[in-house]
C-alpha cells in the first residue's frame, strides 16, 4: 500500500468545510475514529477506577490502554506515562518538583530555540531555588542549535538541561542523542519538549537520551491534553505535591484528581489511527507507528519542498526556516508588509496560516522578529498538493494587492 492522502482526508469531518489548514503546529483536526472513541467512552458506564462495578472496570481499562498506547508512540515504559492537562502544566509541575532538590549555585540550561513552556517554568523554578540559569544560543542565520552550543554552557553544577525536540516556530530538529551524551557526561538530566517533534517523526525517548519528555496528543489527531514520559524508577525518586489519600504509586502520584477517561480513550484511538497509516500494517503497534511516521515524513517533506519552491520564488518573501534537519514548518515574513496582514488576506481565501510568535518568544526575538514573529506555514499529514497550490497562489495575490 502507498500513502493515500485522499483516503486519509476523508476521515476528517472538519476538512469538509473546504479550509486549507496550515495551522497543524497549533493543533490538528480530529478524525472520525477519535471522535467516536470519545463518544463511546461517555456512552458506556464510567466510574472511579476499580475492579468491581462495570463503570470501574471500564475506567481502569481505558487508563491502561492509554498508558500502553502512549508508551508505544514514545518508545517508553507504560508505567512511566503520566497524564496532564497540558504539556505546559506537566513541565511546571516537574520543574517545581525537581527544584525542591536544587540548592543555591546549582545551574539550569534553557535554549533560545524553545517554546516558552520549556523555558519559563525552569527559569522560575531556578529563581525560587537560587539556581543559575544559563542560555544555549541557536544560530539565527541557519536556525541550528548544535550540541556544542549546549556543551559550552554545561558545568559540574548543571542539574538539568531543557531543550526542544523540534522548534514549533522554525522546525529545527536538534541532534538530541549527541546533545544528551554531553548532558549526561556532565551529570545532568535532560528534559525534552517533544510536542512538535511527535507530530512529525517517530519518537523513542530512550534512543534520544531524554530523561523526561512531554508531548501533546492534539498535535497528532488526539484530544487536548499533555503527556509526560520518563523512566518509572526516575519518577519514583521524585516527591510531587499531592493529596494525602491519593495514590503514591508511579505514575499516579503525578496525576491530580479523577482522570478524564473519555479524553484518554480518544488519545488511544489517535495512536491507533496513526498506526493504521503504516503502508504494510504489519508487526506490533510500535512497529506500525514507526512505519507510519516514515510514510508521513516522506509525504510531508515532498509537500514542504513544493511549498518552498513556490513561496521562495515570490518577490518579497523572507524565509526563516533554514536548518538542515527540520519539520515541515516554515516561518515567513514579508518585506514592507506585516505578516498579520498576510494571515488575514489568506483567511478570506479559505487558507488558514496564522501569524505570530506562537509562544516561542525567545526564538522570535533571537531571529530579530521581536514579539511579532511571522507567518507560520505548518504542514500536517492530511495536507495535499492542492492545499499548497492555494497557499502559494494566495500569497502571490497578497503580495500584488
Amino acid at each position: 500500500m502507498t500513502y493515500d492522502v485522499s483516503a486519509l482526508r476523508a476521515q476528517f469531518p472538519a476538512l469538509g468545510a473546504g479550509i486549507a489548514h496550515f495551522d497543524g503546529p497549533g493543533g490538528t483536526q480530529t478524525p472520525t475514529p477519535v471522535i467516536e472513541a470519545i463518544a463511546g467512552a461517555l456512552g458506556r458506564p464510567l466510574s472511579i477506577r476499580g475492579a468491581v462495578a462495570p463503570g470501574e472496570i471500564n475506567a481502569e481499562r481505558i487508563v491502561g490502554d492509554f498508558r500502553r498506547a502512549m508508551a508505544d508512540l514514545l518508545g517508553a515504559d507504560p508505567a512511566g506515562v503520566v497524564f496532564g492537562r497540558s504539556a505546559t502544566q506537566l513541565t511546571y509541575d516537574l520543574a517545581r518538583t525537581l527544584a525542591a532538590q536544587w540548592t543555591a549555585g546549582d545551574e539550569v540550561v534553557v535554549s533560545r530555540l524553545d517554546h516558552d513552556a520549556n523555558v519559563r517554568p525552569w527559569i522560575q523554578a531556578a529563581e525560587r531555588a537560587g539556581a543559575v540559569v544559563r542560555w544555549a544560543e541557536f544560530d539565527p542565520a541557519t536556525g541550528e542549535l548544535p550540541p556544542e552550543a549546549v556543551g559550552a554552557v554545561l558545568t559540574p553544577r548543571t542539574r538539568l538541561v531543557a531543550v526542544t525536540g523540534a522548534s514549533n516556530l522554525i522546525g529545527t530538529r536538534p541532534d538530541l542523542p549527541a546533545l544528551a551524551s554531553l548532558v549526561h557526561e556532565a551529570g545532568a538530566l535532560l528534559h525534552v519538549d517533544a510536542v512538535h517533534l511527535a507530530a512529525h517523526a517517530s519518537v523513542d525517548v530512550r534512543q534520544l537520551g531524554a530523561d523526561f519528555a512531554v508531548c501533546s496528543p492534539y498535535k497528532f489527531f488526539g484530544p487536548h491534553h499533555g503527556v509526560l514520559a520518563a523512566d518509572p524508577a526516575l519518577l519514583g525518586t521524585l516527591r510531587p505535591d499531592k493529596l494525602a489519600p491519593s495514590s503514591d504509586a508511579v505514575p499516579e502520584r503525578f496525576e491530580l484528581g479523577t482522570l478524564p477517561y473519555e479524553t484518554l480513550a480518544g488519545t488511544t484511538a489517535a495512536v491507533d489511527f496513526l498506526a493504521d497509516l503504516a503502508p504494510d500494517r504489519q508487526g506490533s503497534r510500535r512497529d506500525r507507528l514507526r512505519s507510519a511516521y516514515a510514510a508521513i515524513e516522506t509525504h510531508e517533506t515532498a509537500l514542504r519542498k513544493s511549498a518552498e519552491n513556490g513561496l521562495y520564488a515570490l518577490d518579497g518573501v523572507v524565509a526563516h526556516s533554514r536548518a538542515a534537519d527540520r519539520t515541515p514548518t516554515l516561518l515567513l515574513t514579508f518585506r514592507d508588509r506585516p505578516a498579520v496582514d498576510a494571515y488575514r488576506f489568506l483567511g478570506t481565501l479559505g487558507v488558514h496560516a496564522p501569524a505570530g510568535s506562537f509562544y516561542a518568544l525567545e526564538a522570535s526575538r533571537h531571529l530579530g522578529l521581536g514579539d511579532v514573529g511571522g507567518l507560520r506555514v505548518g504542514l500536517s499529514p492530511y495536507n495535499d498538493a492542492s492545499d499548497v497550490e492555494r497557499l502559494v497562489a494566495g500569497l502571490a495575490e497578497f503580495l500584488k494587492s
